[in-house]
């Protein structure tokens, strides 16, 4: 089995817009590339209940009712994703919140033109990903697998 440091998980969800703009397999490439493995996903159209557990934190912002309305709006993608420091490193490469100032070569650099509209969430800690995920998959619907490109990705 991979080490510990080799399962750190993190939570990314492609929203609605980036769905509705067929941007899941451009989303999906950038992990792949990196050399993180894929370990969940699901397409599925979430419901105020499980949006209200993934944002209690924003639950008493002004703009809740627009970003829930957004969510809801369509389907979504949601998935793990498995690798070395890949809360971290998922953050660096989905890019700022506000689409204005994130990087280009990053997810919303390249893909978003609003920050209402920033085709994806991702985990923002280790502890956020593992509660998060627990929000939108059963334990069961985490896949285990031996990625056979472990030694090319991460050295012996």
């Amino acid at each position: 089995a991979a080490p510990p440091e080799l399962q750190e998980k993190t939570l990314v969800l492609v929203k609605p817009d980036a769905v509705q703009r067929r941007l899941v397999g451009n989303v999906i490439q950038r992990f792949e590339r990196r050399g993180f493995k894929l370990v969940a996903m699901k397409l599925l159209q979430a419901d105020q209940v499980l949006l209200d557990k993934h944002y209690q934190q924003l639950r008493e912002k002004p703009f809740y009712p627009a970003l829930l309305a957004y969510m809801t709006s369509g389907p979504l993608v949601a998935m793990v994703w498995e690798g070395y420091n890949v809360v971290r490193s998922t953050r660096a490469m989905v890019g700022d919140t506000n689409s204005a100032v994130a990087a280009a070569g990053t997810i919303r650099g390249d893909f978003s033109m609003h920050v209402s509209r920033n085709v994806v969430h991702a985990s923002d800690s280790v502890e956020t990903a593992q509660r998060e995920i627990g929000f939108w998959f059963q334990r069961d619907e985490l896949v285990a697998w031996e990625s056979g490109d472990r030694d090319f990705t991460y050295g012996p």
